[in-house]
């Protein structure tokens, strides 16, 4: 499947190494103000070679908006979006195009398909989901229309993990630092353990936190259309990432029900809960507090020391060192891409609830 959403759909298409990469956004509403510097300037957050601590692969990602905007605002038509690859150089993976990489998709994407690009894992490669960062900016600025705000952080790399930050830090403190960290110190402990794995050819993977400001009560549906069923499949749909929590997550398996319950209590007219174990979300239904999500991203599979595979032709065992140019974490990069997916899914929820109309944006 390459399209995502049911009211607000995404077809993502392109490849690591081929001539391009986009995304085509069905189901955004007339109206809305819309231009390329919008989206831009999301794909600038996970754009490569912007520190020291992720691939030099130079793409400066420049996104072009090929239709369904017209003298700036959207025609409720398919907005397509492409944005080309300037920087492929695929000779590092000709030499290693019959060895499955450990951690890769090589060897089941072979087995599914019988034939694959093999150039920079093609349409596996993390530099897929910039056409996700290109559709969750149309989706941001949807849901910016009704108050809502998506923030995202690092929580840890490796083994170093950051000191609890409050909702109001994370958003009025955007991070600004190479590892996106709210906490400087451990922030700058990230990255130096990242320099650290690069230099041992090695890689460190980390946790992310994304949350959702300003979501209503009343999104999501109490059976199969669980908005936390939703969020969980589309952060789970993000390559490398092996794990999602909402909310206390697993931790709500370590309390009593006297800890883990959210209690309500009015705040200025408004029913609230005191607490949001729940991480905004009761019964697969926002309940109007801040939807919080975390994800486990793995470390990056592409790593420089000897490894062991199989050669897929002639069936032995072989050795394999993959060349090129990797990041040493992709956590940092990961934090724009899971906004990007928190964004459509709770855009998509809102259309889909009426709360912004499907035709036309309403003043």
């Amino acid at each position: 499947m390459n399209t995502f959403g049911r009211a607000f759909r995404v077809t993502t298409f392109g490849e690591s190494h081929g001539p391009g990469l986009g995304a085509v956004v069905d189901g955004c509403p007339a109206g809305l103000r819309l231009d390329e510097a919008d989206i831009q300037q999301e794909l600038d957050r996970r754009r490569p070679g912007q520190s020291e601590i992720t691939t030099q692969r130079a793409e400066s990602d420049r996104v072009e908006i090929l239709s369904g905007v017209f003298e700036g605002r959207t025609t409720g038509t398919p907005i397509a979006m492409l944005v080309r690859n300037r920087d492929a150089d695929p000779s590092a993976y000709e030499a290693i195009k019959n060895l499955p990489r450990p951690g890769h998709a090589d060897y089941s994407y072979q087995a599914k398909y019988g034939y694959r690009d093999y150039r920079g894992g093609g349409r596996s490669s993390g530099r897929e989901t910039l056409s996700r960062v290109a559709a969750g900016a149309i989706a941001r600025k949807l849901l910016a229309l009704k108050g809502i705000r998506v923030y995202g952080h690092t929580l840890s790399v490796g083994n170093v993990v950051a000191k609890e930050s409050s909702l109001s830090d994370i958003m009025n403190n955007p991070c600004k630092n190479p590892v996106r960290c709210a906490d400087p110190s451990a922030a700058e402990a990230m990255r130096q353990a990242i320099l650290q794995a690069g230099k041992e050819g090695d890689s460190l993977g980390g946790t992310v936190e994304v949350l959702a400001v300003g979501v209503p009560a009343g999104l999501g549906s109490p059976v199969f259309g669980k908005l936390d069923a939703g969020l969980a499949g589309a952060l789970m749909g993000i390559g490398s990432v092996k794990g999602v929590e909402i909310g206390a997550g697993f931790a709500a398996a370590r309390m009593r029900g006297s800890e883990m319950n959210d209690e309500f209590a009015l705040d200025r007219g408004d029913i609230r809960t005191r607490t949001n174990n729940s991480g905004g979300i009761l019964g697969g239904i926002s309940s109007g507090m801040p939807v919080i999500c975390r994800i486990a991203v793995k470390p990056t599979p592409s790593i420089s020391r000897r490894q062991r595979t199989v050669d897929m032709v002639t069936m032995e065992a072989a050795d394999i060192v993959i060349a090129g140019r990797h990041d040493p974490s992709i956590v940092p990069r990961v934090v724009p891409v899971a906004e990007a997916m928190v964004a459509l899914v709770i855009a998509d929820h809102m259309i889909l609830s009426g709360r912004i109309g499907p035709d036309r944006i309403l003043s």
